[in-house]
């Protein structure tokens, strides 16, 4: 073992450590703009009187903040993604002084699973987890053009 290597495994347990820590947040993040979503929409649903038509200016104004958190969510969820990207970067660049590739075998692994059922590669949460503020984003588009053609 040469002297180097304690001090490389500790950088390698610090940004190991430190990606988990920015997948933590990003889930965090998640529940929060999930939760403001959701909340915002049971709102709308609830303030609207029953039938009644509301003034244009309103429904513009309610779907563009929505849209405006969806984008908010999306922009945040990329910013954590470019992170953990640079992070895992480092990790497995790291790695290759190390006696064991944990990371880059485990993405390997993935990528190359031979066991192809319902899916042609492995889906990425954040592939997942990205679409979802499109969705509301959608769903605001719909409630304004619904709201206008009534």
């Amino acid at each position: 073992m040469s002297a180097a290597e304690p001090a490389v495994l500790e950088l390698y347990k610090l940004a190991v450590e430190s990606a988990d820590r920015v997948t933590s947040r990003r889930g965090t993040a998640n529940s929060y703009f999930l939760t403001i979503q959701t909340t915002f929409i049971a709102v709308l649903a609830v303030a609207a009187p029953q039938g009644a038509r509301t003034p244009a200016w309103q429904a513009a104004v309610a779907s563009a903040a929505g849209v405006t958190l969806s984008a908010c969510w999306w922009l945040q969820l990329r910013s954590y993604r470019d992170l953990n990207r640079a992070k895992f970067a480092v990790i497995i660049e790291v790695e290759k002084q190390l006696p064991v590739r944990v990371f880059t075998d485990e993405w390997q692994s993935l990528k190359t699973d031979p066991i192809k059922t319902w899916r042609q590669r492995y889906a990425e949460l954040g592939t997942v987890e990205r679409v979802v503020p499109w969705v509301f984003a959608a769903l605001y588009v719909t409630l304004f053009v619904a709201e206008l053609a009534r």
